[in-house]
């Protein structure tokens, strides 16, 4: 059974050690600086199935007109259980009386599932990136 927690803390290290690169995407190869990015963003909501960290999703925010979502990661065993759709539920409620709430998928396969949960693709927008890394 899934546990959500709002408060993200010490017990998120464990899990970062052995790196998130189950869940895809470089940032899980670098887990101090991970841990460090997640401790310092204004809102991360982690999901665990006892000891297990399952799904997690960080929001970074300027306090009163704009936050993106940056991510939005479920273990791939616990995908199609409707996490992912709990947890952009719950920061779209959080996040309400700001102007803006964005976000922008690194696979553009997610799309639909943004837009079923009332995310638009920008008009005439394109994203864009600097990886300073290998």
């Amino acid at each position: 059974m899934a546990k959500y927690k709002k408060k993200l803390d010490a017990d998120i290290r464990c899990p970062l050690e052995y790196g998130l690169t189950i869940f895809g995407g470089k940032s899980g190869e670098y887990p101090q600086k991970l841990y460090k990015a997640l401790m310092n963003s204004q809102t991360v909501l982690t999901v665990w199935d006892d000891a297990r960290l399952v799904g997690l999703i960080r929001v970074l925010d300027d306090s009163e007109m704009l936050a993106q979502i940056h991510y939005v990661l479920v273990h791939p065993e616990y995908q199609g259980q409707g996490i992912a759709g709990r947890m952009v539920e719950y920061i779209k409620e959080k996040y309400k009386n700001f102007m803006y709430l964005e976000l922008m998928p690194e696979d553009k396969n997610n799309v639909p599932f943004y837009e079923k949960h009332g995310f638009h693709v920008m008009e005439n927008g394109a994203a864009m990136q600097i990886c300073n890394i290998n």
